[in-house]
């Protein structure tokens, strides 16, 4: 008879279990990787494509209100999308929305980089928002699913967070770089082996989310919203160049206005609204949203304005163009891990105040630019500028999410985000403008920093007050 090795029934049994851990932890991880692959990339194209402005409009034409389309549309697209496609992707499988998205984001950019006009180039860049609005809820859905543990899936989020604010720090340098070695059609190329990489893991580690079929589709909402956001930005983009008293321009500022008192009517009488009216009746959810709105307006506003006076009024390349947005895009990661404790200690609203009060101070001691400003003289101010977002945004973030129920917590995230996106939309759109008419670049920045200043003030006041009177009521 021969001696048979063999391991006690309890370790085997233990050991296959520490092995189920151990490949549970990497299909989580690796589920990870392709949710920070999928924010990512949206965040890159935010701010890589600013560096490529002035490229583009001497490839391809059509001055700045060209160049103001091709940022736009994909904002666009980002803002009126992205609370159905977090819609969808519960009544359908987050997994699959998001593949979809992946997928549309990975054929517009290259897309992008073959368009042949600028014409095709917007279009591309509308397609590229359309994937964007559907990566970025669905990423949360699918990282909530991954990680059912609370604390293991707030360290998820806050790496995905994370390689979001690593992705916008590097957009500017990583584009002007690319620029500098085969010209702006890489920058959107560079989206095609992240593009594959994430539908790998995602078809290959990503568990399929509950699926909702009895969640409906507010698609009126839907048209209305893209309509009114549509024609407020083609009345500021226009109004530059055609003057505030066009016929045209007017007809499209009435018309927001119509498309907007409509989406307000068509949410209020809809059994499931893509954005319930009832959340903005608490008064934190209603001044977060606002503040988030006001602080994209003047943040992603300038970073349009100062890639086009570095690069057409300075002179500067591509690359030394990208080189100067670093310090700025740099001080939020940072600071966004600093903002939390300091919240903890002096409570949400003061941190949020402060850092607007900051990058508004930024905003003002930039006043005295002109042609031929050296960097030296602009740096710091920039740093404020991109260190005081950092510092309120995850507070105001919190205190969004704090203000709501858990169980609507996405949708709140949701309606932060495209609040936060139609600030982006109107800032470039308006600010824009101002560079674009009269033929004063310099004129049109200052006002444009004045602007933002007060735009920055005026955040800095309403959560302030706001969170005065909740303190007196409670």
């Amino acid at each position: 008879m021969h001696a048979t090795c063999f391991s006690p029934p309890d370790e085997q049994a233990m050991s296959r279990r520490t092995q189920r851990r151990g490949s549970s932890r990497l299909t989580s991880s690796l589920t990870l990787a392709a949710m920070s692959l999928g924010y990512g990339v949206v965040q890159l194209d935010v701010t890589i494509v600013n560096t490529a402005l002035d490229t583009i409009g001497r490839s391809l034409g059509g001055g700045v209100a060209g160049l103001q389309w091709v940022v736009s549309t994909y904002t666009i697209a980002f803002a009126a999308l992205i609370l159905t496609a977090g819609a969808l992707g519960d009544r359908i499988g987050a997994r699959r929305v998001f593949m979809g998205g992946f997928s549309i984001f990975t054929a517009a950019s290259l897309g992008c980089a073959m368009a042949p006009n600028a014409a095709v180039l917007i279009a591309a860049r509308a397609a590229q928002g359309l994937g964007a609005a559907l990566l970025v809820p669905n990423s949360l859905a699918l990282l909530s699913h991954a990680y059912p543990d609370d604390r293991e899936r707030g360290r998820a989020v806050g790496t995905w967070a994370a390689g979001a604010s690593l992705a916008l720090t590097a957009g500017p340098l990583v584009g002007g770089g690319l620029i500098a070695l085969s010209g702006w059609r890489a920058i959107f190329l560079v989206n095609l082996p992240i593009g594959l990489a994430g539908l790998w893991l995602t078809w290959r580690y990503a568990g399929e989310t509950t699926r909702s079929p009895q969640r409906e589709l507010d698609l009126p909402g839907q048209a209305l919203a893209i309509a009114s956001l549509g024609a407020i930005a083609a009345a500021l983009i226009e109004g530059g160049h055609a003057g505030w008293r066009n016929p045209w321009v007017i007809a499209g500022f009435v018309a927001a206005v119509l498309f907007g008192v409509l989406f307000v009517l068509q949410e209020r009488r809809t059994a499931q609204p893509m954005l319930p009216l009832p959340l903005f009746r608490k008064r934190m959810f209603a001044l977060t949203s606002l503040v988030g709105l006001l602080v994209n307006v003047a943040f992603y506003g300038l970073i349009f304005v100062f890639s086009l006076y570095f690069q057409q009024i300075n002179h500067w390349s591509p690359l030394a163009t990208g080189l100067a947005f670093v310090p700025m895009m740099g001080a939020v990661l940072p600071v966004n891990l600093i903002a939390p404790r300091l919240a903890e200690r002096l409570g949400a609203p003061a941190v949020i105040a402060t850092g607007a009060a900051i990058a508004a101070t930024g905003c003002l001691a930039l006043l005295g630019i002109g042609a031929g400003t050296g960097y030296p003289a602009v740096v710091a101010q920039l740093v404020a500028i991109g260190g005081g977002l950092g510092l309120l945004v995850p507070p105001l973030t919190s205190a969004l999410l704090g203000s709501v129920d858990k169980a609507r917590s996405g949708l709140a995230a949701g309606v932060l985000n495209s609040t936060r996106q139609t600030g982006s939309v109107v800032g470039v759109a308006l600010f824009g403008s101002l560079l674009g008419g009269g033929g004063d670049f310099v004129r049109g920045a200052h006002i444009a920093l004045a602007l933002s200043a007060l735009l920055l003030i005026a955040a800095c006041a309403i959560v302030w007050l706001g969170s005065r009177v909740d303190s007196h009521s409670a």
